[in-house]
């Protein structure tokens, strides 16, 4: 069983991210239930999961516990603590470290629809009260 909860994980995959998302919504599973959820959609074998989930646990973003003959994964990080870390790197790599120069960006490229524009301006009155 893995404790690096009190490190982040190095940087997760678009693949990798696919089977958090499984984990994070029901867990503690099986590779081959992990499986049974990702391979609707992305029709990956159970190898391929068990490969995705050994360099998850390695990367101290999931832990493994016998169970059998069989191990449990259970995510380590939160989904909100991961999200949190991605838009930081994302506003920080491509606009400054600037958010304010994102949401700029959208607009341009009209990215923004109506419904996005008055949840942004609820968000932000929410913010300054």
């Amino acid at each position: 069983m893995s404790n690096r909860e009190d490190t982040k994980p190095d940087r997760i995959s678009e693949a990798e991210y696919a089977v958090m998302e499984v984990l994070w919504d029901k867990s503690p599973l099986t590779a081959a239930d992990v499986c049974d959820e990702v391979s609707k959609a992305r029709g990956w074998s159970l190898a391929t999961v068990k490969t995705l989930l050994g360099r998850l646990a390695n990367k101290g973003a999931v832990e493994t516990r016998p169970d059998g003959r069989r191990f449990l994964y259970s995510p380590i990080i939160a989904r909100v603590e991961y999200v949190d870390g991605e838009s930081r790197r994302l506003v920080d790599r491509l606009f400054g470290g600037r958010a304010s120069s994102l949401f700029a960006h959208l607009a341009e490229n009209e990215a923004l629809s109506d419904k996005d524009i008055s949840e942004i301006e609820a968000l932000l009155q929410e913010i300054k009260q």
